[in-house]
């Protein structure tokens, strides 16, 4: 299910189950057979909103101009600060994060993608050069959130953003019943 979901344009997965189900090991298998890279952020006490930002560069950077795939797996657990997710959220929803890049930044990218924007048969003006480096984002980059259904959090955070509802596909994970665990570990 992972696979198909990421090997869609703008395709993004929120695998919804308790801990321990598999959700992070399935991702990153998906991700393998996919052939995408995986990123993951690594939480530390001093992990801010501008460390965040300059992951999400790094991983624009892959999947835009060096055309890799790649799979941003976060969890729950790593959201230490809920402005995390109003960039998230932009992400999953249009893949343009506003402020993200500075004007000098976005200057060396529209520089970096106007031969491959003349290739397509574009007119390589700003805007379309912007355009076409957010397009190969949406083709190049996929988000997996795995989230416990646990809690309060994961509700509120539904509510108060909805990219991470509307924008993903659902995958709830249930328990294995106990007769299905010991037939396959009985194999």
């Amino acid at each position: 299910r992972i696979v198909r979901i990421i090997r869609n344009e703008g395709g993004h997965a929120l695998l919804v189950g308790v801990g321990g189900s598999g959700k992070q090991s399935l991702s990153r298998l998906a991700a393998f057979i996919c052939g995408f890279t995986v990123v993951q952020i690594v939480i530390s006490s001093t992990y801010s909103i501008n460390d965040l930002k300059d992951d999400l560069k790094a991983m624009y950077h892959k999947a835009g101009l060096k055309e890799e795939g790649v799979m941003f797996l976060l969890t729950d657990s790593q959201i230490t600060n809920e402005r995390f997710l109003i960039y998230i959220n932009d992400l999953l929803s249009s893949g343009n994060i506003p402020d993200l890049f500075a004007n000098d930044e976005v200057d060396a990218i529209v520089n970096s993608v106007t031969n491959r924007v003349k290739a397509a048969g574009i007119v390589p003006e700003r805007k379309n050069c912007w355009d076409f480096f957010i397009s190969e984002i949406r083709k190049n980059l996929h988000v997996c959130l795995c989230f416990s259904p646990v809690g309060d959090d994961f509700r509120n955070r539904a509510r108060k953003f909805p990219a991470l509802v509307n924008c993903t596909v659902i995958d709830m994970f249930q328990p294995w019943p106990k007769d299905a665990l010991y037939s396959v570990g009985k194999k």
